[in-house]
């Protein structure tokens, strides 16, 4: 079987990446910001990410404690790979309940912003202050302290991933 490549291309803010074919497969997510909520619990999307979530996102529940904010086309792929499992599996259902019974569709507002629920806020214990980090596919939203802690906790495991982590990447 013959070698399948990507292209990579910076596409101003973000990079994309596109399959073999030529078609754009998503954008990629990088970066690091620090937006506040608003007294309405609005936040202004980063500006390098506004035009690839200008159509809308889904915000959902995340692992660990955050926001996921997923461009509607990546939620439909990602969704599309849970539904594929088979129903029979608990941990799945259980996962697809939690995902989708927290989930809000929004649509930025003309300046970038987006409404986070009062029940998403909550449980990811966003208040004033909150970090965004691009994550490759989508965005998290984070409780700036809780980042800061995520952030000590792991990085010192980030220097030691190995190929048992991650198989044919290292």
């Amino acid at each position: 079987m013959g070698c399948l490549w990507s292209n990579v291309g910076y596409s101003g803010a973000e990079w994309r990446i596109s399959g073999g074919s030529g078609r754009e497969v998503a954008a990629v997510f990088l970066g690091t910001h620090t937006p506040r909520l608003d007294e309405k619990g609005r936040l202004f999307l980063p500006a390098r990410f506004r035009d690839e979530l200008a159509e809308g996102v889904v915000i959902t529940r995340g692992q660990e404690r955050c926001l996921y904010v997923w461009p509607r086309v990546e939620f439909v792929r990602f969704t599309e790979q849970l539904r594929a499992a088979p129903i029979t599996h608990r941990g799945a259902r259980d996962f697809a309940r939690m995902l989708a019974a927290g989930a809000t569709d929004e649509v930025p507002d003309k300046q970038g912003r987006v409404t986070i629920p009062a029940g998403l806020r909550g449980y990811a214990g966003l208040d004033r202050d909150c970090t965004v980090v691009g994550a490759m596919t989508r965005v998290e939203i984070w409780a700036a302290a809780a980042w800061e802690a995520y952030q000590a906790e792991k990085e010192p495991l980030f220097a030691d991933v190995s190929e048992e982590v991650l198989p044919g990447i290292f």
